[in-house]
């Protein structure tokens, strides 16, 4: 067994704490990911119908031009970004995108919207997995891009009250010289939104110590279809009057308001940090490492991740990392935070001679400082990425009892064989969340019948979520049945109905509907 003494120096023959991967990685986001190839059209790849929404004409873009002078992009080209997924796997037709600055301009493009029935794509950062940021035909684009303002910061109390445009990554940089942190974490971060976090209810790599956002966020400002605006911008912890309205806009990605303004508690800073990435020789010892790590580390434990071998084979490949574990099956990411880096490395330290001295853990290596720290972390973050460069990704983002995570990736593996040039998987171990990646050449109809719907009844079967954590978008609407129940999908419907009648507000996204019908 190896000694505390051994751990802390990194002279352990299997410990190369001081081994570090070449190269910081570069700021996350997903702008650098689109490429140039051009992408079929939705509604062509998908043969969806267009609803009966109003035709852009002329007087309206002068309207807007008049709302927001210099803050209306048309031409081909200019619009061309904000009209393809960061994956180029789905691409709408839109012709026009507003970038408005207030609530108050927003109130305003709505209502007109409304009156003359145009359709509206709410987008951020446009980092969805999942179809539901970008048009499916000729939505008009609202972009909350130049809604960037932090608009108060309590730091008695760690509640930040900030516009919905507001990159994740600079508010996370804001709150660290004020010693508070963001509650999420997610690789996209140097791109996202969070109006977009909040509207999608993005998970991320913190929610095994920070919680879902349904909990951190404390009030919303929406705009609703009409251009009515609910001001529900609260800042307190405890409010027990009436609903909590909130609850039904975060998650709805866009569907039934369009976000303006976020309060949201944010922790503490942690004062010490540390990061151990191990490898293991099967998942079940992957599980039985979580199982220990759970016992053994407690309240300081603050992510646990995991990832199997053909992610960093990827991430090798394409993006030049390398791996200072090698040669195991499955590798794991722990991520310890809290107030007492004495005590904090005590705990890392018992829990890691257990977990080789009991044969758990094969090979690993574990880092103190941030730039460490940060080169470990971009092991997991950049899997996406590195995906992107394997051609087409079909991605499902799954929830499933912990027990079963792995399972479907071998069975999906067995189904597809040669069809599918990659079947790999890595997720939130913590919280049951699979990423389940499944990459070829090029788009096919074919590969995606063999996978679809087999892997949302695998899920199903299991007691699971066809989406943990991306949402349902465009891709996963009409599979919402094998999560929800007939009576709550006809409750959303309701919602939507009375929320949005006219149904102008991300159209096509998240609710199947059986009034989808071709116009002229």
């Amino acid at each position: 067994m190896a000694s505390r003494a051994v751990w802390r120096r990194g002279a352990s023959a299997w410990l190369r704490a001081s081994r570090e991967p070449p190269g910081v990685p570069r700021s996350r986001g997903c702008a650098g990911a689109r490429g140039s190839r051009e992408v079929v059209p939705t509604c062509e790849r998908y043969a969806v119908r267009r609803l009966p929404f109003g035709r852009l004409a002329d007087g309206d873009v002068a309207f807007f031009e008049r709302l927001m002078p210099g803050r209306v992009v048309t031409g081909q080209e200019e619009v061309r970004p904000f009209n393809v997924d960061w994956l180029q796997s789905v691409r709408g037709c839109s012709q026009l995108v507003l970038k408005p600055q207030t609530t108050a301009e927003v109130s305003q493009v709505l209502r007109y919207c409304h009156e003359r029935n145009l359709a509206v794509n709410p987008q951020g950062g446009n980092t969805g997995l999942v179809g539901g940021s970008v048009p499916v035909f000729d939505e008009i684009v609202l972009s909350t891009a130049l809604m960037n303002r932090i608009i108060s910061f309590d730091r008695v109390s760690g509640i930040l009250v900030c516009q919905a445009g507001c990159v994740l990554e600079r508010l996370n940089e804001y709150l660290e010289e004020q010693g508070f942190i963001m509650p999420l974490d997610l690789g996209a971060k140097g791109s996202c939104h969070i109006g977009g976090n909040v509207a999608t209810n993005a998970g991320g790599l913190r929610l095994l110590r920070y919680g879902s956002l349904r909990g951190t966020v404390l009030g919303l400002e929406v705009v609703l279809a009409d251009g009515s605006a609910l001001d529900c911008l609260t800042s307190l912890r405890k409010d027990n009057t009436g609903y909590d309205l909130k609850q039904l806009f975060i998650g709805s990605e866009g569907t039934l308001g369009v976000i303006t303004a976020v309060s949201i508690l944010c922790p503490q800073k942690p004062k010490a940090v540390n990061v151990a990435f191990l490898g293991c020789q099967s998942f079940a010892k992957v599980l039985e490492t979580f199982t220990t790590c759970r016992a053994m580390l407690g309240e300081i434990l603050s992510a646990f991740e995991f990832m199997d071998e053909k992610c960093m084979e990827l991430v090798e490949r394409h993006l030049k990392l390398s791996s200072p574990v090698a040669d195991s099956p499955f590798y794991v990411l722990i991520e310890t935070s809290g107030s007492n880096s004495t005590h904090d490395e005590e705990k890392l330290n018992n829990f890691l001679e257990k977990a080789i001295a009991s044969g758990l853990v094969s090979d690993g290596t574990m880092a103190t400082d941030y730039k460490k720290i940060k080169v470990l972390w971009s092991l997991r973050e950049r899997i996406t990425e590195a995906l992107t460069h394997e051609g087409y990704v079909y991605k499902y983002d799954i929830s499933l009892p912990v027990g079963k995570l792995y399972e479907l990736v071998t069975d999906m593996r067995a189904r597809l064989g040669h069809r599918a040039k990659n079947v790999l998987g890595y997720g939130h171990l913590g919280d049951g969340n699979l990423h389940l990646n499944i990459t070829a050449e090029s788009y096919s109809h074919s590969l995606l019948d063999a996978i679809e719907p087999f892997v949302y009844e695998w899920t199903a079967r299991c007691s699971g979520s066809i989406s943990a954590e991306h949402g349902l978008g465009f891709k996963k609407k009409q599979f919402i049945q094998y999560s929800k129940p007939q009576q709550a999908v006809l409750l959303m419907q309701r919602f939507k109905a009375m929320l949005d009648p006219k149904g102008i507000l991300n159209p096509y996204k998240v609710l199947p509907s059986a009034h989808e019908r071709s116009m002229s």
